[in-house]
């Protein structure tokens, strides 16, 4: 095979060369050996088999899916492996893929674009197709890529690409009804990155279902996605009538926590805090933190399956994007609006 590279017989790596001197036949029969067994005498190739195995010999799986472009493996890129939000896609995804025998290539952007992009270019040649979790991105970057190799992003519906995404809608609003029946008039919303469809969701839908409440919903940030900005936001939140926060993410939500106990605000007396994702750790906080719960892992499942099917031949499903259900989940960091406050 031209990947192959001849070496002498100095003891180092055996090669396609070595196997073909063993069995006095020619490497091009060896190679089909192992890539095309069939086209090969059942004898020949058995004795092709055992002396490989007995030589030490290993085929090279990339070079052998040169031909065909099936390397039965996938890529999954994400934009912070570190967040605690991506662990449960991350394992979903995993398991999915196992199953169908394929490797999945991970990939972490730190939340940059130009890495995001140079992820994807890394790994084109490889994998069959990617899974782009919450990719920052443009639109027409995505549909290049689409044009290039089946592809699926995760929580960013896009015209003519397939996509999985949770149903922010509905998460954010059992919040706002949540912080409504416990009283609250006033809320403030701490967004995540600006480039982020999910943000934009979240935030489009906390303001409509606190517009139908009755209640008052102002944005922060952006902010990024971590524990240090939430608590970055904090000192916006000085001031004005706000009883109530509501994050882009557990993540956020936590650092809000964290700002408010430095400055002597009582959660959930003073302040109560909803969180979204439900990542690991959410119910470790002090206080336990209320958070719309996403199906993280069937999010990474899903994705991963819808993949596989495009790359056994099904169409490529746009513009029916299916939702997953979210659900609150109610813990110790909201209580009813406090009768005074002070931020």
């Amino acid at each position: 095979m031209a990947s192959e590279q001849r070496r002498s017989g100095d003891g180092s790596t055996p090669t396609i060369y070595d196997v073909a001197r063993e069995c006095g036949v020619a490497p091009s029969t060896v190679s089909r050996a192992f890539s095309r067994p069939g086209r090969v005498n059942a004898v020949t190739a058995e004795r092709i088999r055992q002396t490989a195995a007995r030589i030490g010999y290993r085929t090279n799986p990339i070079a052998r899916a040169l031909p065909t472009g099936r390397t039965s493996m996938i890529g999954l890129v994400v934009p912070d492996v570190t967040n605690p939000v991506y662990f449960e896609v991350i394992r979903g995804a995993e398991a999915a893929a196992a199953e169908a025998s394929f490797t999945m290539l991970l990939a972490d952007t730190q939340e940059q674009m130009r890495l995001e992009h140079e992820a994807i270019e890394r790994q084109m040649s490889v994998v069959e197709g990617f899974v782009l979790g919450t990719s920052r991105i443009s639109d027409s970057a995505l549909r290049k890529v689409a044009k290039q190799r089946p592809l699926v992003v995760l929580n960013r519906p896009v015209a003519d690409v397939p996509s999985v995404a949770i149903d922010n809608a509905h998460g954010m609003r059992q919040a706002a009804e949540h912080l409504g029946a416990l009283g609250h008039r006033a809320i403030t919303y701490v967004a995540g990155p600006e480039a982020s469809w999910a943000d934009g969701m979240r935030w489009r839908s906390l303001r409509e279902a606190a517009l139908e409440l009755n209640m008052r919903v102002r944005r922060l940030g952006p902010y990024p996605p971590t524990v240090p900005g939430g608590m970055a936001a904090v000192p916006s939140l000085r001031g004005g009538a706000t009883t109530a926060v509501v994050t882009y993410n557990d993540l956020l939500a936590i650092g809000v926590l964290r700002g408010l106990q430095r400055i002597g605000v009582r959660v959930p007396d003073e302040m109560s805090v909803v969180g979204f994702d439900n990542i690991f750790g959410a119910d470790l906080c002090s206080p336990a933190l209320t958070t719309v719960a996403a199906p993280l892992r069937a999010l990474g499942t899903a994705a991963v399956r819808e993949l596989l099917a495009q790359l056994r031949g099904a169409p490529a499903r746009t513009g029916n994007s299916p939702f997953l259900p979210t659900r609150l989940v109610v813990r110790e960091s909201t209580a009813p609006r406090p009768v005074r406050r002070r931020v």
